[in-house]
């Protein structure tokens, strides 16, 4: 009996495996005829709101010091005025977050991508026809609306268009397109006013509007809407002429025949829910945790203690960091895997945030106790000059890591792992996550600093980092070139799709 067993578990696993070599060979031969420019144009109007989320993070740096001076008693800000100015953007953004999740499952993809839109313009056309700090509060609000539903919306549309040989590469491009658009920022206020900033910031949005008329909605959504001939139609378009795209509809509608429905409560019981829900949310908890916002708020203080006097110029160079190696992930993402890019990245934060604890802790015993001090006073002490190395070279390797794993992965992996009845509220939930963390992190910071020391608090956030990677090793599953429905069946543990779930 066991040799008969033995026999008969060989044979299903041959079967098994000329199964998945047969479904491999036709999902090669049909990717084969794809063409992507189609493709590319719909992922570039997209992108338009992660730029234009971009340019909203960026505005505050540039404009605050000016409105800090600036004549019109109406219009100035003091410092408690000022740090509202530069937060209040992540209150909005937590509200558009929610709304995001509601929008994509009542209205669709493309339809939310372009209301998003209205609130970035009409945001930024409050500022320019800014009277008073009120004004200027309620346009920060709109365009940190705008920004939480593009951090849902984009992501989810991007990865329900494209294919898996281009989806990590698309999607990446959502976090490139945000540094790119703070980088932007930065660069336009070098020699822009903050009333001409203003209605520069408002361009990338209005196009994003005109462009997205003319673009799809996503296929899966149609799907699921029983719109079975729009759905070909799309997929048409975003495939090109050659490749026989029934086939595609016909294995998206098979996967997700079990997938129709509203959320029940009984479905957060069920392991293709709730194991990526909670995939989702330690992604985005462990993102905050690294310290990213810590460290970029305190950037320019380590370049100017490096004696790069043009603070203004330190932070472009920081920016154009970000994007270039933001560019650099989203071109190997689909080579290098999801997985191993967000362990090197884990373990370089880790290492240099713990460098930047070794700074701290030097320059304290340089000083004496001064355990009490803000991370300002160790700057204005002027640390020995030839510990300012160190924080810089901490930083730039923070920086780089950051924008190759922890930067646009976890915005990546939310869009693929979750199912289509429970991607609005499911993303909801991690894109609150994340912005309520940042919220936290920044508002508890100098409340960490004073109970931890800056030295142990940045020893904190490496320690974070290195929980990150054990995370990353154990729960993490690698995405790279899989089908979002072999993706979900791999959370499900559904057999007849894990029978082609491992990587070509």
């Amino acid at each position: 009996m066991a040799i008969q067993n033995e026999e008969t578990r060989r044979l299903l696993d041959a079967e098994d495996g000329e199964d998945e070599t047969a479904v491999r060979s036709e999902q090669d031969e049909y990717l084969d005829k794809v063409k992507n420019g189609k493709l590319f144009l719909a992922s570039f109007a997209a992108v338009l709101g992660p730029l234009s989320f971009g340019f909203v993070l960026g505005y505050s740096s540039p404009t605050i010091p000016e409105l800090s001076v600036i004549t019109d008693s109406r219009l100035q800000l003091d410092d408690e005025e000022a740090s509202w100015f530069g937060s209040i953007v992540t209150i909005g953004a937590a509200i558009g977050g929610l709304l995001g999740g509601w929008m994509v499952d009542k209205i669709g993809r493309k339809l939310s991508l372009m209301f998003c839109a209205i609130p970035y313009i009409f945001g930024f056309t409050v500022i320019i026809a800014a009277q008073n700090v009120w004004m200027l509060y309620l346009g920060r609000v709109l365009t940190g609306l705008a920004s939480g539903i593009t951090s849902l919306v984009v992501p989810l549309y991007l990865s329900e268009m494209a294919h898996e040989r281009v989806r990590g590469t698309v999607g990446s491009c959502v976090q490139l397109m945000v540094v790119t658009g703070i980088m932007g920022a930065y660069i336009a206020g070098l020699f822009l006013d903050w009333r001409w900033l203003a209605i520069f910031c408002s361009i990338p949005p209005t196009l994003m509007l005109v462009i997205m008329c003319f673009m799809p909605e996503t296929p899966r959504f149609l799907l699921s809407q029983g719109k079975r001939r729009e759905a070909v139609e799309a997929l048409r378009f975003l495939r090109g002429p050659d490749a026989p795209v029934e086939w595609e509809c016909d294995r998206i509608e098979e996967a997700s025949e079990d997938t129709r429905g509203c959320l029940g409560m009984a479905d957060l019981k069920d392991p293709g829910v709730y194991k990526p829900l909670g995939v989702g949310i330690m992604l985005m908890l462990f993102q905050q945790l690294t310290g990213i916002n810590a460290i970029m708020f305190y950037a320019q203080s380590i370049f100017e203690n490096a004696h790069f006097k043009n603070s203004d110029v330190a932070t472009v160079v920081v920016a154009g960091t970000q994007v270039v190696f933001t560019a650099v992930a989203a071109l190997v993402m689909d080579h290098a895997g999801r997985k191993f890019l967000l362990i090197l990245s884990g373990i370089s934060m880790c290492l240099s945030t713990a460098a930047f604890g070794v700074y701290f802790k030097l320059s304290t015993e340089t000083h004496g106790n001064s355990s009490g001090l803000g991370i300002e006073e160790y700057f204005a002490h002027d640390p020995a000059a030839d510990l300012s190395w160190l924080a810089l070279a901490s930083m730039g390797i923070f920086i780089t890591g950051f924008a190759l794993g922890w930067g646009p992965i976890p915005w990546l992996v939310m869009s693929e792992i979750f199912p289509s009845r429970v991607k609005g509220f499911a993303s909801s939930v991690c894109v609150l996550t994340n912005w309520g963390t940042a919220f936290l992190i920044t508002k508890t910071f100098q409340d960490l600093m004073d109970l931890l020391s800056s030295a142990g608090t940045f020893w904190f956030f490496s320690g974070c980092c290195a929980l990150n990677v054990v995370f990353t090793i154990f729960f993490v599953p690698e995405t790279k070139g899989q089908t979002l429905e072999q993706i979900q069946a791999r959370f499900k543990g559904t057999t007849e799709q894990l029978s082609y779930n491992r990587q070509s």
